[in-house]
């Protein structure tokens, strides 16, 4: 009996929900046009809705999330902050975590993300402008270990292959052509890669 309780005791260590420095937290929806615009054009197989990313940190028993955000840039926040940036909106989150990552590995992308701290957002969502858009941070971050891959991006709807009207208008603003099929990366693409284990949904 007490082997198998030892037994009960690893395994359940070895699959342990709690938030680890270098997870990736992954956030649904919001009612913005252009959230809808992103998660409406990113869908994959695994059908799931995210539109905004950061990757955790522990510190001083504390999760703070590291994440480029619209009109913020790169900022450090409590992960309470992450999960509820304002009071009219609900979002849905989810944790995972890189297969088989290494201590320094993950010191290595906590160490970037300290250090990109106050880089503008890309407002164009095309690699070589500065900034950082959320999903081209968290790759960035992890870019010597090739963890993610860039894929040619769209910003049409699959159904009816034409143009979300909320790309539109934000290109419309911006005064460039929309940068259909440049590589790119995006959070549901993201999270669908074989590299990252489902941790747990946080709210």
């Amino acid at each position: 009996m007490p082997l198998l309780i030892l037994l009960v005791l690893v395994c359940s260590c070895s699959t342990s929900t709690t938030i680890k420095s270098g997870d990736i937290v992954f956030r649904g929806a919001s009612q913005s046009d252009l959230s809808e615009a992103i998660n409406e054009v990113t869908q994959t197989e695994k059908a799931t809705n995210y539109t905004h990313m950061g990757i955790c940190s522990v510190e001083n028993n504390t999760v703070f999330v590291y994440h480029s955000d619209l009109g913020k840039g790169v900022v450090k926040e409590p992960l309470e902050l992450f999960l509820k940036p304002d009071d009219s909106s609900t979002y849905t989150a989810d944790v995972y975590r890189i297969k088989n990552s290494t201590k320094p590995q993950i010191e290595n992308a906590i160490s970037k993300a300290k250090d990109l701290l106050g880089e503008p957002y890309n407002v164009t969502y095309i690699l070589e402008d500065k900034g950082y858009y959320c999903s081209e941070y968290i790759y960035e971050l992890f870019k010597e270990d090739s963890v993610f891959s860039l894929e040619p991006m769209t910003f049409k709807n699959a159904e009816t292959n034409t143009f979300h009207d909320g790309w539109v208008t934000h290109y419309k603003e911006l005064g460039i052509e929309i940068p259909e099929g440049k590589l790119g990366c995006n959070p549901n693409g993201m999270a669908a890669s074989k590299t990252l284990d489902f941790v747990k949904r946080l709210q």
